[in-house]
């Protein structure tokens, strides 16, 4: 899940499918993290079901999909993909999805905590969302942690 402001990850969950429950799974660990004032996705039929729908509602959010046939819509989220199937994913060849999770986790570590972005102004994501919403230090360790 990923924070288009700051370009932060917020949240994220590898699963060998895209079923209901794995999605629903991840709506709450980024839940648990953050509850945004609007959640955007596309128009996937997981997206569009009641679960998932009325667990976003129960949270107070906004719900915004995109427009069928319109990429650029969600076209920071298409960036992010972008990003990290060339920086990680086709430099690794993983011999299991235990060490495709290894690779992920460092990589998105360093994405979200190192990795300074020309369109932040050569800031890291952490440096934008946690200062966006004051938090303090020790929070931005026990973050990284979560996300481990």
């Amino acid at each position: 899940m990923l924070d288009w402001f700051s370009r932060f990850i917020v949240s994220w969950e590898l699963e060998q499918t895209l079923e209901l429950p794995f999605v629903l799974k991840a709506i709450e660990c980024a839940l648990a993290q953050a509850a945004p004032a609007i959640w955007n996705s596309d128009q996937g039929s997981h997206f569009t079901s009641p679960q998932y729908i009325e667990r976003l509602l129960a949270a107070d959010v906004r719900i915004s999909m995109d427009g069928k046939g319109r990429a650029l819509d969600n076209i920071f989220t298409e960036r992010l993909w972008r990003t990290i199937k060339y920086e990680e994913v086709y430099l690794h060849d993983y011999a299991s999805p235990k060490e495709a999770r290894q690779g992920l986790t460092r990589y998105l570590d360093f994405y979200n905590f190192e990795r300074p972005h020309q369109s932040l102004d050569y800031h890291t994501p952490a440096d934008m969302y946690y200062n966006h919403v004051k938090v303090q230090d020790t929070l931005i360790n026990s973050e990284r942690e979560c996300l481990s």
